[in-house]
């Protein structure tokens, strides 16, 4: 999601308040440095080398003509800033930038006066209607555009500007909030020129990428780089797996392609990470290997159809894998299963933990929804799961996914109230529980169908602090048991002792979803050090 202190074309990552506007501009030479073992040891004193990096004019020339600046309009609306300047930019009053960018929203009006007064927010009725910029790639001579959800979304008007400057009005073809991306199409007179697909699976990191685009509005920007990590997790989606770059990517590239050194179309350029608003060399485009398969979704039906299984899984980490006795930290560890869910037809249990699906090990946690997802509807697939530390296999039918469940269980405090309640009991987790009372469920706001204890103290320094359980907390199990009572959890606590474990595995409701939390039994881990 976009900073709330970002205008909605372009998805900026924990922004902090702008630094000195030249950052955005000034532009730097990067000077690629041979490391010293390429030295020729017989090198004669005096001696130099040079290296020149390649040439992109090639790419440039052949691969500009298919990508398109995007504008989309949203009908007037009141709005608590300023936002008179495209890209919503802040700039100071009498910036050298701030004649630039009105001059250049004046030729986007077609030259018909100034911007607003001040004091009248752009998108109030005294105002422009809100806009946002951004960037696009035919992927057909009919005139299909690829691009962002964002770019366009809740648009009225949406128009796309050719390189050659010819502007045409687009139509919303389909869109995929949940790997943020849309088809526009538009009516040219003649054939345009398209962009073709490449295979992001075939890059590597430290390959040659280019990006272009339309920062700022700027169209036909053109910047190279290097591919700096795959399978990036940004936290957007439960289908992240963005490619990082380096080539330089603002505040308009959002939609635009990222090619690799052939000019094939490797990534859609998505979002970046920024402590200045500007480019830092951290940028983030969706894989083509994902967006194609949607983008054909959107082109056949104008809308995108997944796989659904039913569960609500989360990471298995050390300390969760020690106290269920399994080896390494694979797979999903399910938290809940929907009721008349494939998951739950199959046979699928709170606890278990799915380590392949179809016959892919799952080595993380987030490649299941990426997995089901792209199942296909009504088809039967194994899969492979331990159960009380026994691995068994079972066969699933995928069903069709209508909303978005949450991949992953809640986390942050709770909201309730930090007052003592009646007939607790403390335990030798740091913690303070009582069994659940009908003025419990009230004060805590816990809902009839969640049974177990909940917590009414946290001691500051214990490990269930550090682990995140907070008041109205409700303990469902322990030890993959329920609990009802604090000699429940006592025995449970005795239980794993006795077994050796280093960990209890604990299964906590808060606000209804439920995630599995291993508290460290011995005392010496049982709080912080001084």
């Amino acid at each position: 999601m976009p900073h709330a202190s970002v205008p909605r074309s372009y998805p900026i990552f924990r922004r902090l308040p702008a630094a000195a506007l030249c950052a955005l501009l000034s532009g730097a030479v990067l000077l690629p440095v041979l490391p010293a073992a390429a030295q020729d040891a017989s090198a004669q004193p005096g001696a130099s080398r040079t290296y020149s990096p390649p040439s992109f004019r090639d790419l440039a020339r052949t691969q500009i003509d298919t990508v398109v600046n995007i504008s989309s309009t949203q009908a007037p609306q009141a709005s608590a800033g300023g936002g008179r300047l495209p890209e919503g930019l802040d700039l100071p009053p009498g910036s050298p930038l701030e004649e630039f960018f009105r001059e250049f929203r004046n030729r986007q009006r077609g030259g018909q006066g100034d911007a607003p007064p001040d004091g009248a927010p752009n998108g109030s009725p005294n105002g422009l209607p809100s806009m946002a910029l951004g960037s696009g790639f035919i992927i057909d001579p009919s005139g299909l555009i690829v691009t962002n959800s964002h770019v366009v979304a809740d648009a009225a008007e949406i128009a796309v500007t050719l390189h050659d400057g010819t502007k045409l009005p687009a139509k919303l073809v389909g869109s995929d909030a949940p790997t943020d991306l849309a088809l526009l199409k538009v009516e040219s007179n003649k054939p345009l020129i398209a962009a073709h697909w490449g295979d992001s699976e075939s890059v590597e990191v430290g390959d040659w990428v280019v990006a272009i685009g339309n920062p700022f509005g700027l169209g036909g920007s053109v910047t190279a780089g290097i591919l700096s990590a795959r399978a990036r997790d940004i936290q957007q989606g439960p289908y992240d797996e963005y490619l990082q770059t380096d080539a330089a990517i603002n505040r308009g590239n959002s939609g635009g392609p990222l090619y690799d050194a052939n000019g094939a179309v490797i990534g859609i350029n998505t979002a970046i990470y920024s402590p200045t608003g500007g480019s830092v060399g951290i940028g983030f485009a969706i894989p083509s290997s994902l967006a194609k398969p949607i983008i054909d979704q959107l082109k056949d039906g104008g809308k995108v159809r997944r796989g659904w299984l039913g569960v609500q899984v989360q990471r298995v980490t050390p300390d969760i894998a020690e106290s269920l006795g399994v080896d390494g930290t694979g797979g999903a560890l399910v938290t809940s299963v929907s009721p008349d869910s494939p998951a739950a037809s199959a046979g699928l249990r709170q606890g278990d933990v799915i380590t392949a699906f179809n016959g892919d090990p799952l080595e993380q946690m987030r490649q299941l929804p990426r997995l089901v997802a792209s199942t296909g509807i009504g088809s039967t697939v194994p899969m492979t799961l331990l159960r009380g530390g026994k691995e068994e296999s079972v066969q699933v039918t995928i069903g069709e996914l209508r909303d978005e469940p949450q991949q992953v269980a809640l986390s942050g405090s709770s909201g309730a109230p930090r007052s003592a309640q009646p007939e607790e009991s403390k335990s030798a987790l740091g913690l303070k529980l009582a069994p659940l009372t009908p003025g419990l469920r009230q004060t805590f706001s816990i809902a009839d169908d969640v049974d177990g204890l909940v917590v009414t103290e946290v001691d500051r320094d214990s490990a269930a602090s550090q682990r995140g359980l907070d008041l109205g907390d409700v303990i469902v199990e322990a030890g993959q048991e329920p609990v009802a009572t604090p000699a429940d959890l006592e025995s449970r606590i005795a239980k794993a002792k006795e077994d050796g474990r280093k960990t209890l595995l604990m299964l906590v409701s808060r606000g209804g979803d439920l995630r599995y939390v291993p508290l460290p039994l011995s005392p010496s881990s049982n709080g912080r050090k001084g």
